[in-house]
């Protein structure tokens, strides 16, 4: 177990918030390894980077020598977290939730050491659990204090529905804490009131409160939202490497540094010295080339981080396009959008008519190829380089 004078600092570099400092001071000093537990609702299959804000976290405590708690909220999955949303969510049946923690389960350990880490399933003891203990659990906290939560008291205020069982939903993420004992739980700082939750069912129950680490939650690829797949401005980290390292070139300079901060292993002085060097006139393209590879090959090895890289290059820079271009989002309605509407959207025609004789005259390209077929569409979640002319350039990202 490492010395607590090296822990504690690299288990709080990144956190939003650590509740309570001297309690984890206090479990650290014992020297034995914390069980630390971090939940994952199964809402879509895939693992992107957003994720890994978390999971990097917890492989540091697994470094530390530490037991992780990688657990799959099935049971839960199926109420629909309401954190952060302003209408009920759609639960998801017991087949979608199944096949997506498949899908987690082999993803995980890209990040996540296997010996050290314990997935667990929440259906294990819910299900188990009758309508008199869930009625019990129920009446451990009122409506009043369920309303104390920042989007449950919107909707209240603003006469949206707040269906019932979304109550449930904070009760039962608090007593998986119990039902695993946990430590400490990590989560993101729009999880911070079932954190809470599971601190106070702990306390109820006659254990030791767990200590809550919050981590800052990750924005997407437009720059605004937290990254979701279901926004479509999401990274993959299954994605073919091309893709990856195409994305974090397509996202802002100044988002740039957010994803460094969260999501790069280089020291911190390192980092304060790319920050300075940006600073004294050095291109950030070339801190965000270096960034790109290092998350493509986290995920997929060395040799494919450098493929990507090349891939890129010839790609974009042999292909005369500016560094730095205007960054667009375009929304689909029904998953995609045709290019004549997408040009019209980003600004890069006055009309779809323009857009549609710019590519019958050879005047339109996409990431570099030129575009003859008009009814080309761009997916739901792609981001795209296009070009009108020989000046007007845009990234453009269909959410």
């Amino acid at each position: 177990m490492a010395q607590l004078e090296a822990q504690l600092p690299a288990l709080k570099r990144g956190a939003d918030e650590l509740l309570v400092e001297a309690e984890l001071v206090e479990r650290l000093k014992t020297g034995a390894p914390l069980r630390v537990k971090a939940g994952f609702d199964p809402t879509a299959p895939d693992l992107h980077l957003g994720h890994t804000v978390l999971l990097n976290k917890l492989r540091q405590f697994q470094t530390l020598g530490h037991h992780v708690l990688f657990l799959i909220g099935d049971f839960t999955g199926m109420i629909g977290d309401p954190t952060g949303k302003n209408a009920t969510r759609p639960p998801l049946t017991r087949e979608d939730i199944a096949r997506n923690a498949t899908t987690y389960s082999d993803q995980v350990f890209k990040i996540l050491e296997r010996d050290r880490t314990e997935v667990v399933f929440n259906s294990t003891w819910m299900d188990k659990m009758s309508a008199a203990d869930m009625i019990k659990l129920a009446a451990t906290h009122t409506v009043a204090r369920m309303l104390e939560r920042d989007d449950f008291s919107k909707r209240y205020r603003g006469n949206q529905p707040i269906a019932i069982h979304e109550f449930l939903y904070p009760l039962v993420q608090g007593y998986d804490s119990v039902a695993l004992r946990a430590d400490v739980e990590l989560g993101g700082t729009d999880q911070k009131f079932n954190l809470l939750m599971g601190r106070e069912l702990q306390k109820h129950f006659g254990q030791k409160p767990q200590v809550i680490l919050t981590m800052p939650l990750l924005e997407g690829l437009d720059g605004v939202n937290k990254m979701s797949k279901s926004l479509g401005n999401y990274i993959g980290i299954d994605e073919p490497p091309h893709e990856i390292f195409g994305k974090l070139m397509s996202i802002s300079d100044d988002l740039m540094w957010r994803y460094i901060e969260l999501l790069s292993f280089e020291p911190l002085p390192t980092i304060r010295g790319w920050r300075q060097e940006v600073l004294e006139g050095r291109n950030p393209r070339d801190i965000k080339v270096g960034f790109a590879q290092e998350i493509v090959e986290r995920f997929h090895g060395r040799a494919a981080a450098q493929a990507a890289l090349a891939d890129f290059e010839a790609r974009f820079k042999a292909g005369g396009i500016p560094d730095d271009i205007p960054e667009k989002a375009v929304a689909s309605v029904d998953g995609s959008v045709g290019i004549a509407q997408l040009l019209k959207e980003a600004g890069l025609t006055a009309s779809t008519s323009e857009a549609l004789r710019m590519i019958d005259q050879g005047g339109v390209k996409v990431d570099g190829a030129k575009v003859s077929d008009r009814s080309l569409k761009v997916a739901l979640g792609e981001q795209v380089v296009v070009q009108v002319g020989k000046r007007k350039f845009a990234r453009v990202s269909v959410t």
